[in-house]
């Protein structure tokens, strides 16, 4: 078992797009309201009272978007200057990012994970959903991650979520993207969270299958090159760039997660897939518990993290869990 040591930080349970796999169209969402988030000092609090103390030093901030959270930039150079930080990151799906990589950079972020699920306009708006104007959210999004890569973010991370029937005939495309730049594409295999009616039966493409297609284009070698999270790793021979596959569904990667989840309102989570042991931690903050006491019950959470971690992927579609997959941070 990996040491836990990396954090993901959700800002905000809402996004600018309602994607199939994280926000299913029709679905009754609840969003937290804003007197509920962490504010950023009890997000600054929580870092340097509780998680660094107990060997924290890697962050991402996710969400819902996390470039919807008012006040992201200054969040992003307090965490980036804390002592202890030797990585912080940021997902996103670039539909602000025009605008903010500049800023984001200047504050001292180095790493962006760009959600990137089809290099077709049509495609996209179909995953995407109905939620912003038509026609530009795609060009939005590629400016976004062009004017990243200029800024000096280098390598980005783009990932994909395949879903059968959907994106899966841009495999080849999308890998193609790391042959002269050095992007590295991760495609996910889909975790139906939250949406267990979108699909009648399994509802993801294993790692394996994909691999094997771009094996048959042009050869597949496993990189030197390693990041901080659950991908296996490979490259296309001579390519710039790298190929990341996450098989939460098809290989389970448990034994070396090294991760837990805190949402936007508080709740500290050891496993995506489990709500065991969760601890409200905005509550025992605004209640004035002492700082050493949430820590102690922090550390009882990670170190019992092992025995809670378990995976629901024997068929894809199968299994409960209250909250969608951008409520929860990813």
């Amino acid at each position: 078992m990996n040491p836990i040591d990396y954090l993901r930080i959700s800002l905000i349970d809402r996004c600018n797009f309602q994607c199939a796999y994280c926000m299913p169209e029709g679905a009754d969402l609840t969003y937290v309201l804003r007197e509920f988030w962490l504010s950023h000092e009890e997000i600054l609090t929580l870092l340097k009272g509780v998680f660094i103390p107990l060997g924290f030093t890697k962050f991402r901030l996710t969400g819902g978007e996390p470039l919807l959270r008012p006040g992201i930039v200054p969040l992003v150079e307090d965490i980036a200057h804390l002592p202890e930080t030797t990585d912080l990151a940021l997902t996103t799906n670039a539909f602000k990012l025009e605008n903010l990589a500049q800023p984001l950079y200047d504050a001292g972020l180095r790493r962006l994970n760009i959600s990137l699920d089809s290099l077709e306009p049509e495609t996209f708006e179909a995953i995407v959903g109905k939620s912003a104007p038509n026609h530009m959210r795609w060009h939005q999004v590629w400016k976004g991650i062009q004017t990243a890569h200029q800024v000096g973010f280098d390598p980005l991370k783009l990932n994909v979520v395949v879903i059968p029937g959907v994106n899966d005939h841009e495999i080849l495309d999308l890998a193609a993207l790391t042959l002269d730049r050095n992007w590295h594409v991760r495609f996910i295999e889909f975790m139906p969270i939250g949406n267990d009616e979108l699909f009648s039966n399994k509802g993801w493409i294993d790692s394996e299958t994909i691999r094997q297609q771009i094996r048959d284009r042009w050869g597949l070698e496993e990189s030197r090159v390693r990041g901080n999270g659950p991908a296996d790793v490979f490259k296309i021979p001579g390519a710039r760039g790298t190929l990341g596959f996450i098989s939460q569904m098809s290989e389970c990667f448990c034994d070396r997660c090294n991760r837990m989840r805190l949402s936007a309102d508080g709740w500290l989570r050891p496993c995506l897939l489990n709500e065991t042991g969760q601890l409200n931690l905005r509550e025992a903050l605004r209640n004035g518990e002492p700082i050493e006491t949430i820590c102690d019950r922090v550390g009882t959470l990670v170190a019992a993290k092992p025995e809670i971690n378990f995976k629901m992927r024997e068929s894809g579609t199968t299994g409960a869990y209250s909250r969608t997959m951008s409520q929860i941070g990813g």
